[in-house]
């Protein structure tokens, strides 16, 4: 494990807010359509809240309509690590940070070329980076 992934609980607590804390550190998930980054727009990168690790770009971002940030890639095959989940009666696949361990949400199968995957991902997991102006 990672330095940033041997941190406490109470550390955890600490840097994050209540939401992001259930979602990053419980597997929790944020309702349908109310993320900040769900109908964001802006050109950059996202990255894991707790680590600061980028995570997606803007680039690869497209509106799923599940109302949660969705993406048909991440920005390398290491940013991201894939658990089976076979919590509430369904057999998906959960995301986290490949660096922290954090929850991101899942990724399946349903998404656009030329991946064909939809990493759909709890806004709370992450933070924004915008792209720098030349």
């Amino acid at each position: 494990m990672t330095a940033s992934s041997d941190k406490t609980e109470t550390q955890w607590k600490e840097q994050l807010t209540p939401e992001q804390y259930n979602i990053c550190r419980c597997g929790g998930t944020e309702p349908a359509f109310t993320g900040k980054y769900y109908n964001h727009h802006e050109s950059g990168h996202y990255l894991c809240a707790c680590c600061k690790t980028p995570l997606f770009s803007s680039e690869h971002k497209y509106d799923s309509g599940s109302g949660w940030p969705s993406y048909y890639q991440a920005v390398s095959e290491t940013a991201i690590s894939e658990h089976r989940d076979i919590s509430h009666g369904m057999i998906r696949t959960e995301i986290r940070c490949q660096h922290c361990e954090s929850h991101l949400g899942h990724v399946f199968p349903d998404g656009p070329a030329p991946t064909g995957l939809r990493y759909c991902v709890n806004s709370a997991s992450l933070d924004f980076s915008p792209e720098q102006s030349k």
